[in-house]
């Protein structure tokens, strides 16, 4: 290959556009009309415009990206986690239009990106699995049945998706219809596909997950393990490596089974299998991610290897540069820094960055798609940064983490900087006493949640407006930033959705909009009788969907459509 467009955005951009200067490729960036000023976007060596703003309409719209790959001169494709990653059609479609695809071969990710398919690979190569659904289930009766079979909780899981998205689990057996409700429409969302199976979850579980590696010469190689177990929302916050207070016979039947399960499907390239590790000590299997993972970072410092390189050897059809797994050396812990405010519950708190002063010094690594001055949009994932870690030990890399955390600084925007701050002083994340991490340990265990932060001002999803200008006779369009625009008094063209109405004041009688983001759902109905606490609405910004509640009792009446933008604050209807 000689150069790579990179259908994602962000730090995982940035962290491809790096390996392919390390690799001795050229890099294509793809950009939305909001992310026309980002980072990936200025560090790449092309960058061209999706003209949207909507994930359908941009990072994931794949005759667009074909197009633009041609356009470019590419000759390979990286699709980064998340988007299309996941999606055999793309693989495929990469692969008929003459590129090289950076990942597995479509038919694996059909195999293993549908989660019933890989629960059939994992038994067949013996690996532990808890019960679960024989294939997708169509109804929230279904759902109940098997409760009834299986007892509580049960995770409602996207047969073809992963990371959390579409995966809700119910404790109690009222609440099925509702979450069975959100996951399909989350997974459909988020994968273009709401199918969902059902597996009994364990109690208090850990997240473990292996890191793999695989060539086409027949080379299947475990990396080590990572715990994940640090969670909100079925979301990764905190991941390490390597996982911490396993025994060697967990251990080593993590990794025979994430071999062999790898092995049976046919696997090449970079992937990751998960699995739950339950109190009482049973382990089963999850999922295979077939992709670069968000945590790949602390088993690169663990093991030297970089595996965005590793990704371009195998898809060059070279043989792996390692072919045992190696020893760890040190520690290393990762803390996604999202744009989440943890004393709201960790709503999503899209805006503009003032400023970004990452910490230093020894055993610091950052991965980020930030600076100061950038935006983070509302219409993609929360994600703005990591940073990793690594000491000689795990006490080590805690120590020298503290000294991180507490250097950070970023303002503009709310983050869950306050929350790593608190977690990692907590008894149960430094494993006083055992490791304690479950998770769902932030929603159960964690008692030291950060006030909430102030509300930043919310820039328009818009980062962009078209225009046409006439060159030696021809029609060219062009896209201009909002900012430029301004500055000049405003020009003819199109500019994006702006959001609906901005903060007033508010009245006791009003519903307000928690987030900056979409109105995916109305539970109720313009005129309905509502109860205090009755859920009304459903928002959804970042991927992730947020439930709107009546705040009092009375007869609700609706002024924001379903499908409209809103920035927090706003009145989408009132309740008298």
């Amino acid at each position: 290959m000689k150069k790579v467009l990179i259908a994602n955005r962000g730090e995982i951009a940035v962290r491809i556009i790096r390996a392919c200067r390390d690799y001795g490729v050229g890099s294509v960036a793809v950009y939305a009309d909001c992310d026309i000023d980002a980072l990936h976007v200025r560090l790449a060596d092309e960058a061209y415009g999706l003209d949207g703003n909507r994930p359908a309409d941009s990072y994931l719209d794949i005759d667009k990206l074909i197009a633009i790959a041609k356009r470019s001169g590419a000759d390979a494709v990286h699709p980064g986690y998340g988007f299309l990653s996941e999606r055999a059609e793309f693989a495929r479609a990469v692969q008929q239009a003459d590129l090289i695809w950076i990942g597995p071969d479509p038919h694996v990710i059909e195999a293993l990106g549908d989660k019933v398919e890989a629960r059939r690979i994992a038994t067949r190569v013996g690996a532990p699995l808890v019960a679960g659904s024989d294939g997708p289930v169509e109804t929230a009766a279904e759902v109940i049945a098997f409760a009834d079979a299986h007892g509580l909780p049960v995770a409602i899981k996207a047969a073809h998706g992963g990371g959390g998205r579409g995966l809700k689990v119910a404790w109690k057996r009222e609440d099925i219809p509702d979450l069975y409700d959100s996951a399909v429409r989350e997974a459909t969302a988020a994968f273009g596909r709401g199918e969902c199976f059902l597996e009994r979850f364990l109690e208090r579980p850990r997240h473990i997950e292996a890191q793999v590696l695989a060539d086409r010469h027949g080379n299947v190689v475990v990396l080590g393990t990572r715990d994940c177990s640090l969670q909100r929302r079925n979301q990764k916050l905190v991941e390490e490596a390597p996982a911490p207070f396993l025994s060697d016979a967990q251990r080593n039947e993590i990794h025979r089974s994430a071999a062999s399960i790898c092995k049976a499907a046919g696997y090449t390239g970079a992937g990751t299998v998960e699995f739950l590790l339950g109190i009482d000590g049973t382990i089963s299997f999850l999922e295979v991610n077939t992709r670069l993972q968000v945590e790949h970072p602390v088993t690169e410092e663990t093991t030297g290897i970089d595996l965005v390189v590793e990704q371009f050897r195998v898809a060059d059809g070279l043989p792996l540069g390692v072919l045992e797994t190696p020893a760890p050396r040190g520690h290393s812990i990762e803390f996604r820094i999202n744009a989440e405010d943890p004393g709201r519950g960790f709503l999503p708190t899209p805006g503009t960055i003032t400023e970004f002063r990452p910490p230093s010094g020894p055993g610091i690594r950052l991965d980020s798609g930030v600076v100061t001055g950038s935006t983070v949009p509302g219409t993609f994932d929360s994600l703005t940064s990591k940073l990793i870690v690594t000491g000689a030990n795990r006490e080590q890399a805690l120590a020298r983490a503290r000294r991180a955390l507490a250097e950070f600084r970023i303002e503009g925007i709310a983050t869950v900087l306050p929350f790593h701050r608190a977690a990692i002083e907590t008894a149960d994340f430094r494993g006083e006493d055992g490791f304690k991490v479950h998770t769902r340990w932030i929603e159960t265990d964690f008692a030291a949640l950060p006030e909430a932060a102030p509300r930043p001002v919310v820039p328009t999803p818009a980062g962009m407006m078209r225009t046409h200008i006439e060159i030696d006779g021809r029609l060219h369009a062009v896209g201009l930033p909002t900012a430029l625009l301004a500055g000049l008094g405003g020009a003819g063209g199109t500019p994006g959705t702006p959001a609906v109405g901005t903060p007033a004041t508010v009245d006791v009688t009003e519903v307000i909009a928690p987030i900056s983001g979409t109105l995916q759902v109305w539970k109720a109905v313009d005129g309905d009788e509502v109860q205090e606490g009755e859920l009304i609405a459903i928002l959804e910004a970042m991927k992730m969907e947020t439930q709107v509640t009546a705040h009092r009792s009375g007869r609700l009446r609706i002024v924001a459509e379903q499908g409209a933008y809103l920035s927090a604050g706003t009145a989408i209807g009132s309740i008298a």
